[in-house]
């Protein structure tokens, strides 16, 4: 984007990247783009499985196979308690937080200054593409999975022994002064395993993709930096791909991963709330 679009050097270039799309409060660009992530995901697999043949497959379909038998196996290993939703789900999960975490490799001006450049008004277009960049997603995912845990420890336990389970574990005593004096402390223990569950489900996808979201933005402000105060604009370029090239490929690797983390935190917290203790 042009500097004097943006407003106010590299400060108003960095705010600007960081503003949300906002209407009557709610972040529009991260809504859209969950939404458009999650359509192309359901439009991709529903192809491949009608396409799908019994002899040598096509490489789409060779790697869509891959992936299904992969997080299937991770969910049989993880996950002990009847649900056959629960290898849907996680490989729904890790599918679209990859997506939603892929979209930070883009470059950093290409969707927001193609914005800016179709809007009327390109001081106030403002565009964010990494929907996992924003709280309000992270948060809203981590609390639909808290509900899901709700629902798994009913189903397989029953409503009296799943909040039973909130004074009897994980102290137990002999004796009714014995069970009053633990069920204090296992309902506060109990909360609190229960509060911090999806918070460290929003908090650590969060925090991973808004800082490497942060770190391309800092990036591409080399250059821009450079043609600002020393016309070093060409000098500048060579390292700005250098260390462009060095975080993406690093990055690659954090956003596969705080996919995989909140598949299997997920498969995981199912599998404890499916448990008898």
């Amino acid at each position: 984007m042009a500097t004097e679009e943006t407003g106010g050097g590299m400060t108003g270039y960095i705010k600007h990247h960081l503003h949300h799309m906002e209407v009557n409060g709610l972040h529009v660009d991260s809504i859209a783009v969950k939404v458009a992530l999650a359509l192309f995901f359901v439009v991709l697999f529903l192809r491949v499985a009608r396409r799908a043949t019994a002899g040598v497959p096509g490489k789409l379909q060779c790697f869509i196979e891959m992936l299904v038998e992969f997080v299937d196996q991770m969910v049989k290993e993880t996950f002990h308690g009847r649900g056959r939703l629960v290898a849907p789900l996680a490989l729904t999960i890790f599918c679209l937080v990859f997506m939603m975490n892929f979209m930070d490799m883009l470059p950093v001006d290409l969707l927001p200054g193609a914005y800016q450049a179709l809007s009327a008004h390109p001081h106030e277009a403002y565009l964010r593409v990494v929907p996992t960049a924003d709280l309000n997603t992270t948060l809203g995912m981590a609390f639909t999975v808290f509900l899901l845990i709700q629902y798994y420890g009913i189903k397989h336990k029953g409503l009296a022994t799943f909040f039973g389970e909130f004074l009897t574990a994980p102290f137990h005593a002999e004796g009714v002064v014995g069970k009053i004096a633990c069920a204090v402390p296992n309902l506060l223990l109990r909360l609190i395993e229960e509060a911090v569950r999806p918070v460290s489900l929003s908090l650590r996808l969060f925090g991973n993709m808004y800082g490497g979201e942060l770190i391309f933005i800092l990036i591409a402000c080399m250059t821009l930096g450079a043609s600002l105060s020393s016309g070093l604009t060409y000098v500048m370029m060579p390292v700005q791909f250098v260390a462009d090239f060095i975080w993406t490929a690093f990055h690659v690797l954090v956003i596969t991963l705080q996919a995989f983390i909140f598949m299997m935190l997920t498969i995981v917290y199912l599998s404890m709330a499916a448990e008898h203790h």
